[in-house]
């Protein structure tokens, strides 16, 4: 095993409650160090994207570490001013058009990601001060559904359409005072000093802004194949242009950064435990079925995209015979698998047995398919050191069923 289950013995998983979520502080907080190593001239400031994960321990976690947050809708930000998180910490940037008055009375930055945006914006709260978001006309990612640049992407205002968003700037008297761009995730170092250039001459149309935000994304493997982003490489291309940028013009730009993934994928595992295993014959496939699925885990069903499995036998196994399998989750749908393209070679597996899906703290509690099929949300642990505390408690059925209204 690696990371948070080097240390974990089986007495202690089994006291887990299985299924669950179990996140490693430790990790989060050698990512935390990682990020705010970022080189920036001028200043640098780390945004948390909350979408990510936004259970409150982990928020406060961040706070602790003096992270600000990017929230994605008007829901995260309630959400975390909720959790204890100062608003004053808090960046908007929405696909809706929030109730820019309730945005006004909470104190909340907020960054325009539309013309229609940034008008309801200045007829709302006129002769203020906000960042724009603009499509630099490319992204990158790991594959369409997550690169969020170009002219395939709705994210952001279309650059092409800045002497528009400098006419309703002047309009309703907005200084625009950040500019933010966000192209996906990726990890080339060559991409992201394509980005630092094309979202640093952005800043030549806009005299009054002062900070420049990159948002996300920095990849994390999450299999043989992939890389991590390297943060000192891409930092000192971002750096540099920043730096050119200053002897060209004389401003010194604030320099934001939003991770999500790298900040805790790696510190998140989900821990489940062989429910059955059963094949399609001697000509067919072998398959390990799980006692979760995607109701708690969607990452591979929706992006295609194995992580790193790791099985612990319950009792002592002195089998050396070694078969693949399929590893598949409980809900009633073909598309629930936690194996895409390749079976996972596994020693003599047995019911009862432990698997671990590894880098799941980022984009998997978060963003599963909550209670397909009825099933409840899972426990969720966070390991502090030696303890192991519980975060978030298992659904039971009256929760799941509180919202609904029987009209017969």
């Amino acid at each position: 095993m690696k990371n948070s289950f080097e240390k974990i013995n089986k007495k202690e998983i089994k006291s887990l409650s299985l299924p669950c979520y179990l996140y490693d502080e430790k990790i989060i907080q050698q990512q935390i160090k990682k990020c705010k190593s970022f080189q920036s001239p001028f200043g640098l400031t780390i945004c948390y994207a909350m979408k990510a994960n936004s259970n409150v321990s982990i928020l406060n976690l961040f706070h602790k570490e003096n992270l600000s947050f990017d929230a994605s809708s008007f829901y995260e930000v309630q959400r975390a001013i909720k959790g204890r998180i100062p608003a004053d910490k808090i960046l908007l940037s929405s696909q809706q058009v929030p109730d820019f008055q309730q945005l006004k009375k909470a104190k909340i930055r907020f960054n325009a990601c539309s013309l229609h945006q940034l008008e309801q914006y200045g007829k709302s709260i006129p002769n203020t001060k906000l960042g724009v978001r603009i499509n630099p006309g490319f992204g990158s990612g790991g594959n369409d559904k997550t690169n969020v640049g170009g002219v395939n992407s709705s994210f952001g205002i279309w650059h092409e359409y800045i002497p528009k968003i400098k006419e309703i700037a002047k309009k309703y008297n907005l200084t625009i005072h950040r500019i933010h761009t966000h192209i996906g995730s990726g990890s080339d170092p060559r991409i992201w000093q394509k980005v630092a250039k094309k979202s640093i001459a952005l800043l030549h149309f806009f005299p009054q802004a002062k900070i420049l935000n990159l948002g996300g994304g920095y990849k994390i493997s999450r299999n043989e194949k992939d890389k991590d982003a390297d943060l000192t490489t891409i930092s000192k291309c971002i750096n540099k242009e920043l730096k050119n940028f200053y002897h060209q013009t004389k401003r010194k730009i604030h320099l934001e950064i939003e991770p999500g993934t790298y900040l805790i994928a790696k510190a998140g595992f989900l821990v489940a435990q062989i429910e059955d295993i059963v094949d399609t014959g001697q000509n067919g496939n072998s398959f390990i079925k799980l006692n979760t699925g995607m109701n708690d885990f969607l990452r591979t069903s929706l992006y295609e995209e194995n992580h790193l499995i790791s099985h612990i036998a319950i009792k002592k196994n002195d089998s050396k015979k070694s078969k693949e399998y399929f590893l598949v989750g409980h809900c009633c749908e073909s598309g629930d698998t936690f194996t895409i393209g390749k079976k996972k070679k596994l020693q003599n597996p047995q019911i009862g047995d432990i698997v671990v899906v590894h880098d799941c703290g980022a984009y998997c509690s978060s963003m599963s398919a909550k209670n397909y099929n009825s099933f409840p949300e899972i426990n969720e642990f966070l390991k502090i050191g030696k303890e192991i505390k519980l975060i978030k408690k298992q659904q039971n059925l009256k929760q799941i069923l509180a919202n609904e209204i029987n009209i017969y």
